[in-house]
């Protein structure tokens, strides 16, 4: 285990869930949802890409992305960071800082032709490479990167997603199937605790948020969004 004062996890999550509320990066909703990229209709929003205009969070972000990886995944797993187009670059850049490993970042879509189309950047072939985003749901455009990386030479066995829904009980085992161990800081659940504790919202907002974590596709159906995905 890296020895860091934030190297317990639960105080990790519970550390960045109040960071993203400190920075008005949390976002509640319930009258009036959000249309996600999937088409799903969502009570909540979080925008993460916040976190790189406040350095000293994103340093402490930083600090709990190295103790989070270092203790699940190991010491001397990686060679190479990257970033997913365009909100996983600046996060790929300093957490390949932290760890003193070279950085790339991957396109959404080929520009050009060839194996590297995607790639921006120098990856050796056979690389163990991370896969950085600064949030997912299910890991879908995590592996729109993820695919690319090794169609172009490099092995992903692993992905990170500062922040991750968890709303789907599947998704980390689906991602696992693929080939790929899931890690992240904080979750929704983190987020919502956070919100009781400091009552930042009334009671039956928070609740109308829980519906949604509990059956995401449900409430997304009830409020004119996907039933699936």
């Amino acid at each position: 285990m890296i020895q860091t004062p934030f190297c317990d996890k639960a105080t990790m999550a519970n550390q960045l869930a109040r960071m993203l509320w400190e920075i008005k990066a949390v976002h509640f909703r319930p009258e009036q949802p959000y249309k996600l990229a999937s088409g799903m209709a969502s009570p909540v929003y979080i925008d993460c890409r916040k976190l790189i205009s406040y350095p000293r969070i994103r340093s402490a972000v930083m600090d709990f992305a190295a103790a989070t990886l270092l203790s699940e995944a190991g010491f001397e797993q990686f060679d190479v960071i990257a970033g997913g187009e365009t909100a996983g670059i600046p996060f790929a850049a300093m957490l390949a800082e932290r760890l003193a490993l070279p950085m790339i970042y991957v396109r959404k879509a080929p520009k050009g032709h060839g194996r590297n189309a995607q790639i921006e950047g120098d990856m050796r072939e056979g690389a163990r490479v991370l896969v950085i985003e600064d949030l997912t749901t299910a890991g879908g455009s995590m592996f729109t990167f993820i695919n690319a990386v090794r169609a172009a030479g490099g092995i992903v066995d692993h992905g990170m997603a500062l922040f991750y829904y968890d709303i789907f009980p599947a998704a980390r085992s689906e991602m696992l199937e693929k080939g790929v161990t899931l890690h992240n800081i904080a979750t929704w659940r983190d987020v919502l605790a956070v919100a009781r504790e400091k009552q930042l919202f009334e009671t039956n907002k928070l609740a109308e948020v829980e519906s949604f974590l509990n059956s995401p596709l449900d409430w997304s159906a009830r409020h004119g969004g996907v039933a699936s995905l």
